[in-house]
C-alpha cells in the first residue's frame, strides 16, 4: 500500500469490510507510513517533558538528544523540583492510588484542597476534579445538557467539546466569528430549555485566543450561558497565569470554567470550576466522575503545589513569553503562515499533507522534534507542522531549530 495516496479517514469505514478486517488494511497503511519514516508519533521518551529530550529513534533504535517542541508543558512545572517533592510527600503519606471513587471513599483531604485552590485561583466559588481533562469536559457536558438544550459551539473547539456534546442539539458558529456568534444565539433563542455557548480559551492547533469579552457580552444579552476550556491558558495567560477570564479582566463572569491539569500545570486530570450549587450538581450527576477512582494523591500534592509556583514564581511566564516573542517575529520574518497564533503554539500551515510529512521527517533526522497535523485531524487545505514552546527552551536552542526550518522550508516551497 502506498500511503501516499490515503488518509487515516479513509479506513474509519470500509463497505463491506468488518472491523477486523479494516484493521489489518489499516495496519498495512501504517506499516508503509513506517517504511517512508512519515510516522512521527508515539516516539518513545526516555527522560519525560524536558527542553532536550531522550528520544528512542523508531526507525534505527538509537538515542537521540532531541529539541522538543511537542509539548503542553509550557512552564516545565514536570520538573519543577517543589512539584516534584510535593509528590513523592503525598506519595509517601497517602499511597499510590486513591484505592476507590471520589463519592465513596477515594477523597483525601488533598483532593478537598486541590479543588478549593482551584476555585480560588479560578475566581470561581467552588471546583471539581476529573482524573482526566476529556473526562472533565465530556462528563461535564453530558450531566448538563440533553434533548431539550443546545450548545452553541466555536467550530474549533476541542474534541472532548464535541464528544459531550452529542446527546445534546448542537450549532456552530465560524471560529471566533462574534457576527455568527451572534445569528446562532438569535436563531436559538426561545427554543430550548437551556443554552451554553462553549469555546476555548487557547486554540490547541492555531494558539490563538477566544475573544471572551464579546463571547461573554454577547451570550449573556442573549440568556446563553458561557463554558470556557481554559486547557492552553492556565499558567500562560493573564497577569498572574490564571488564564483568558483573567486576561480579559472577566473573572468571576464566566459562568463555567474548565480545564485540564496536564499541561501549564504540569500534571494530569481536568477540572471544572463554577458556582457551588452547579458544582454540587455535577458531583452527583456526571458519571465520568462517579465511576472513575478518584486521581492518584501524589499528582494531587504535585498539582497544589504547581498552583502555587505559578502565582510565586511569574519569571517563568516571563521566560514563555520572551520565547514565545522571538520565535513568532523569527518565523514571520522568514515568511512562514502562522496563522493567527498569539501564544505558545505555532502552526506552521502548509495546505499540503505529503509536504508536512516530509518536513517532519527532515525534523526528525536533525533531532528537532516537532509533530505533523494533517487531514482529518485539520482540513487539507490546513494541514501543518505543529509546534509549542516551552519556558526553559534556550535562544540557542530556538536558533537551531530555526535555522532548520529555514532550511526544510525553503527546499519543500513553503517560504
Amino acid at each position: 500500500m502506498d500511503s501516499r495516496l490515503y488518509s487515516q479517514a479513509d479506513f474509519a469505514s470500509i463497505e463491506g469490510k468488518d472491523i477486523m478486517e479494516r484493521a489489518q488494511i489499516f495496519a498495512e497503511f501504517m506499516s508503509d507510513l513506517r517504511e517512508r519514516h512519515h510516522l512521527q508519533y508515539r516516539r518513545v521518551s526516555l527522560t519525560g517533558s524536558t527542553p532536550v529530550m531522550k528520544v528512542v529513534d523508531p526507525y534505527t533504535g538509537q538515542i537521540r538528544d532531541m529539541i522538543y517542541l511537542a509539548s503542553n508543558d509550557y512552564l516545565n512545572l514536570t520538573h519543577h523540583p517543589r512539584v516534584i517533592k510535593a509528590g513523592r510527600d503525598a506519595l509517601d503519606k497517602y499511597g499510590a492510588g486513591a484505592g476507590s471513587v471520589p463519592l465513596l471513599g477515594g477523597t483525601t483531604d488533598l483532593h478537598v484542597g486541590l479543588e478549593e485552590d482551584i476555585a480560588r485561583f479560578k475566581g470561581c466559588e467552588s471546583a471539581i476534579i476529573y482524573t482526566s481533562g476529556f473526562g472533565s469536559n465530556a462528563g461535564t457536558l453530558i450531566s448538563l445538557l440533553q434533548k431539550e438544550d443546545c450548545a452553541i459551539l466555536d467550530m474549533l473547539v476541542h474534541a472532548s467539546i464535541v464528544d459531550g456534546c452529542q446527546s445534546t442539539n448542537i450549532r456552530y458558529f465560524s471560529h471566533n466569528d462574534m457576527a455568527s456568534l451572534e445569528r446562532a444565539l438569535k436563531r436559538s433563542q426561545d427554543k430550548y430549555r437551556t443554552r451554553l455557548v462553549v469555546v476555548d480559551g487557547v486554540y490547541s492547533m492555531d494558539g490563538d485566543i477566544a475573544r471572551l469579552d464579546r463571547i461573554v457580552e454577547l451570550s449573556h444579552h442573549y440568556g446563553a450561558y458561557v463554558m470556557i476550556d481554559e486547557a492552553h491558558a492556565t499558567g500562560v495567560l493573564g497577569e498572574n497565569g490564571r488564564g483568558t477570564p483573567e486576561h480579559f479582566n472577566l473573572e468571576g463572569k464566566v459562568d463555567i470554567v474548565a480545564g485540564t491539569l496536564s499541561k501549564g500545570l504540569g500534571g494530569v486530570g481536568g477540572f471544572i470550576a463554577s458556582s457551588k450549587a452547579l458544582v454540587e450538581y455535577i458531583r452527583y450527576y456526571s458519571r465520568h466522575y462517579i465511576f472513575s477512582t478518584a486521581m492518584a494523591p501524589q499528582v494531587a500534592g504535585s498539582l497544589r503545589e504547581a498552583l502555587k509556583v505559578i502565582e510565586e514564581e511569574p519569571e517563568l511566564r516571563e521566560k514563555l513569553w520572551n520565547n514565545i516573542n522571538y520565535f513568532r517575529k523569527a518565523l514571520l520574518t522568514m515568511g512562514f503562515n502562522t496563522g493567527n497564533a498569539e501564544t505558545a503554539i505555532f502552526p506552521i500551515i502548509i495546505g499540503d499533507d505529503l509536504k508536512v510529512k516530509e518536513i517532519c521527517r527532515r525534523c526528525h533526522e536533525a533531532n528537532i522534534y516537532v509533530n505533523p497535523v494533517v487531514y482529518p485531524a485539520v482540513s487539507k487545505k490546513l494541514s501543518r507542522v505543529r509546534i509549542s514552546l516551552m519556558a526553559q527552551h534556550t535562544r540557542d536552542q530556538l536558533d537551531q531549530v530555526l535555522d532548520v526550518l529555514d532550511i526544510v522550508g525553503r527546499e519543500y516551497g513553503v517560504i
